[in-house]
């Protein structure tokens, strides 16, 4: 039977997280200490050469603040995602930046689209969706956290900044969800207790045993508690004392 994965804190779920902060970083410093421009390698709309954005795009970012507001919820995002999604983390990573940018790339205007924000959409609707489907109440307590967090977010899918990429926001926001619905089992599950296991039987439990049917507590004198003698087979031994 295999092993039942819990929600455990490994060095993975601060590791990962602070390494995909660090390369955006650097590459943000790398533009701007050799006077790079980086944003030609954003996605552009409906030309071959955007294509290219949608893998380089998540780690381009126009200035400072750009940078630095995209790097707080994507870090605490993605050490959900990956506390709590373990197994299929780099999936919803991987392809949500895939899905997302190709589909900017569909719907955007024609402009260059740069910066995290749609991977931290995806990220933003996938784990609300998912923890509200998988109906557990740590997933739907996560839920509502990142609501609580980031629920100004959902105002950015709309047209309101033209120096905002709504259409990145929306593919992240739509890519989010379908991924939510398409990956149903493959979560981490929570460790059961014994009285959660399908076989369990509370006529068996130890426990159990020192309360009455009212409730009230029962004192057990082990003393009094007959043993039944160990049960020897003497199978062996008669049939050697026939063979004498």
């Amino acid at each position: 039977m295999k092993k039942q994965e819990g929600f455990n804190f490994t060095s993975g779920v601060l590791g990962y997280p602070m390494a995909i902060i660090l390369i955006i970083w650097y590459v943000f410093w790398v533009e701007v200490s050799f006077g790079f421009n980086f944003t030609k390698f954003g996605i552009y709309p409906l030309q071959l050469k955007g294509l290219r954005g949608i893998i380089f795009s998540p780690f381009i970012h126009s200035n400072i603040d750009h940078l630095y507001h995209n790097t707080v919820p994507l870090f605490v995002l993605s050490m959900a995602l990956f506390y709590f999604y373990r197994p299929i983390a780099w999936k919803v990573i991987f392809f949500g930046i895939l899905f997302s940018g190709f589909l900017t790339w569909s719907i955007g205007r024609p402009s260059y689209h740069i910066g995290a924000s749609g991977l931290i959409y995806v990220l933003f609707s996938f784990i609300f969706f998912k923890g509200i489907l998988a109906k557990h109440y740590r997933l739907v307590a996560l839920s509502l956290l990142v609501i609580f967090l980031y629920g100004s977010m959902i105002w950015y899918v709309f047209p309101t900044d033209v120096n905002v990429s709504w259409e990145g926001h929306l593919s992240g926001l739509i890519t989010g969800l379908l991924f939510a619905l398409f990956f149903k089992k493959e979560i981490a599950k929570p460790k059961k207790y014994v009285w959660e296991q399908e076989d369990y039987n509370a006529d068996n439990d130890p426990f159990l045993k020192h309360f009455d049917e009212n409730g009230n507590f029962i004192e057990i004198d082990k003393t009094e508690i007959e043993q039944e003698p160990p049960t020897i087979n003497y199978t062996y031994k008669e049939n050697l004392e026939d063979e004498s």
